[in-house]
């Protein structure tokens, strides 16, 4: 969404972080650079000059002068300003002190409501809430058999007791009574905040009607809704890739209905984005959420310091982070330790379940998106085929458990035999299996405390010569001396805060430091 406007930006500090100080001139540059960009994303006019007003001020000030890094003091600024008008602080819901919560969505017709309904009650059930919706959208054809599908999909409830426009003829809104020829979604909206008290669900997400257009007759319908079930939270849903229209028909629906917060829908889309920074500086209401894709997980809190960052280039690691928390499972990641610890060896069943949180995280090319600089590696990452997972994951599933724990066993007769089975040839079996086996190598390094291949330390060639093993004495009492010495260092690393760390400090569940791998001594510093 922010490709453009990120690769401009980009350019525009990477020619101002090669000067060791910054005149008047440069700041005036980089400001006009900023303005162009912005411009060209889409943004409102209104909020560019509001924006390059604050940065220019900012910038010519005390701050970036008597900085350390000028330069890096402006990028700085400028990702502040962009926090600010995107928003300042993340927004939540607030929900009802009595439930149930009320939440009316809002908007144009084809700025995706109904898909946004189930994807917002999908992360609500999530967070640990029982949320209902409402087919309250009768004027749109098939609006509420859609509404049906969506929550079927997203495994929530749909209020839905009329059937609505299934025909694709729209009959016209009377006038005074915001009734359609298919009922009355003002009645359709109060049933369902009813039902929901009655099934005790403490959330209800209402899908009203939209239009191609603004008209009178569409808000007049919304506002009587409102107005019917006096929501707690009233989202206004728009699609980011809009443009400059965005400004125009947020600020008619504030007007209109008066929502209390906006969902960016299509964000994934290839659009400039202007719509982004434009309404909540526009409106004054946060942008409270983001939709990214078709999938009911495809959504997410909207964090104004976050968007920033990837607007920058800077990355968006929080956010990965939280999406890797969710998909890992604390028990499997504890056993994968516990594995790397006792040096056994990465098997191919490892590897699957590794496979298989990644794919829980989402979009691949979106996680890589996350990281700071990827901008740089854009076309390699638009490359990547995801694909390519699909076919790994058939040659491991082709292999028998033995082979999935054995892969040194398997032989030509074997290899040709699981690229039949998942539809390989066999050069790609033994590019797995010469890939997996460095990985396998790589593994082993780190635990000896070599390191990553390609670091500092890390990854020598050549084979280092073994370190022999101090053998014990001939003599009885230089023996006993060297026994005793030996359980002397083991119960001080038990008592050490490495051990207390782990254990109770009792010697139940304490490490014993004699049983790690070889080299950990030293990687602990000992």
């Amino acid at each position: 969404m922010f490709t453009s406007l990120s690769d401009r930006l980009t350019d525009t500090f990477r020619h101002l972080r090669s000067k060791g100080r910054i005149t008047e001139s440069d700041v005036n540059s980089t400001i006009r650079d900023i303005r162009v960009a912005l411009l060209d994303a889409d943004v409102a006019l209104p909020v560019v000059r509001h924006f390059t007003a604050a940065v220019r001020e900012r910038a010519l000030g005390a701050e970036v002068h008597e900085a350390l890094n000028p330069a890096q003091q402006v990028v700085k600024i400028v990702n502040e300003e962009l926090v600010e008008i995107l928003g300042g602080q993340t927004r939540r819901i607030e929900f009802a002190k009595q439930p149930p919560t009320v939440i009316m969505l809002a908007g144009l017709q084809g700025s995706g409501k109904t898909t946004l309904a189930g994807k917002l009650g999908h992360w609500l059930k999530e967070q640990g809430h029982t949320p209902m919706l409402v087919a309250a959208d009768l004027q749109r054809p098939n609006a509420v058999t859609q509404l049906q599908v969506v929550g079927e999909r997203a495994g929530i409830p749909v209020y839905a007791p009329e059937r609505g426009n299934v025909s694709g003829y729209d009959a016209a809104i009377e006038t005074g009574l915001g009734t359609t020829g298919y009922g009355d979604p003002i009645a359709v909206a109060r049933g369902g905040v009813a039902e929901a008290q009655r099934q005790q669900r403490d959330v209800v997400i209402v899908d009203t009607a939209g239009r191609l257009a603004i008209d009178e007759a569409l808000m007049q319908q919304a506002a009587d809704i409102r107005a019917a079930i006096s929501p707690d939270e009233v989202l206004f849903v728009i699609d980011a890739m809009i443009g400059q229209a965005a400004v125009e028909t947020a600020e008619a629906f504030q007007r209109g209905v008066a929502f209390t917060g906006v969902v960016l829908s299509k964000l994934d889309g290839d659009a400039r984005g202007g719509a982004a920074l434009s309404v909540a500086q526009s409106t004054g209401r946060p942008i409270m959420f983001a939709s990214t894709g078709e999938g009911v997980k495809d959504f997410e809190v909207f964090h104004p310091d976050r968007m920033a960052s990837r607007i920058l280039d800077m990355g968006d690691v929080l956010t990965l982070i939280e999406q890797a928390e969710k998909a890992f499972d604390r028990r499997q990641a504890d056993e994968m330790a516990r594995k790397f610890m006792a040096e056994e060896d990465f098997t191919f069943d490892d590897f699957l379940q590794q496979m298989a949180a990644i794919k829980k995280m989402g979009n691949l090319k979106s996680m890589l998106g996350m990281m700071p600089g990827m901008n740089q590696m854009r076309d390699a990452i638009n490359a990547l085929d995801e694909r390519e997972f699909d076919r790994v994951e058939a040659m491991v599933r082709s292999m028998t458990p033995f082979e999935r724990t054995h892969p040194k066993q398997i032989n030509g007769s074997r290899r040709a035999r699981i690229a039949r089975g998942s539809g390989v040839q066999v050069s790609e079996v033994n590019s797995l299996l010469e890939r997996f086996g460095e990985a396998q190598k790589m593994m082993k390094q780190m635990r000896r405390g070599g390191g990553m291949p390609g670091l500092p330390g890390g990854g020598k060639k050549g084979k280092q010569a073994p370190q022999r093993k101090k053998g014990k004495s001939g003599n009885p009492a230089k023996r006993a001396e060297q026994e005793r010495a030996a359980a002397e260092k083991a119960q001080a690393a038990r008592g050490s805060s490495f051990g207390s760390a782990f254990g109770d400090g009792t010697g139940a569940g304490d490490v014993d430091m004699s049983q790690l791998p070889k080299g950990f001594d030293s990687f602990l510093g000992r």
